[in-house]
């Protein structure tokens, strides 16, 4: 594993790792607002779709930029693999 692969793999760990500890935020507020609420549906309805749109959001954009990072990342090493002289091997004859 070189460092950059390690690099890489804490930037994945923190940043899963913020992702769901904001959605759970968000989540215990939305829960507390509800219960707090006494009733109100009208309310309880707008504090979870707001909830709900606020978790749905941030988890998409998360994994948009993950993919978007992973896709960059790996057009860079295989441009870099390509620019590097490779041997073919001869293929083998039983």
């Amino acid at each position: 594993m070189k460092q950059d692969d390690g690099l890489e793999l804490a930037r994945a760990r923190y940043g899963l790792f913020a992702v769901l500890a904001s959605n759970l935020a968000i989540a215990g507020v939305a829960v507390v607002g509800v219960w707090r609420l006494d009733g109100d549906k009208a309310v309880i309805v707008g504090v979870l779709t707001a909830a709900f749109t606020a978790v749905s959001s941030m988890t998409t954009a998360y994994l948009g930029i993950k993919a978007v990072s992973n896709t960059a990342r790996s057009i860079a090493l295989g441009e870099s693999r390509r620019d590097a002289p490779t041997e073919i091997a001869a293929p083998r004859t039983p």
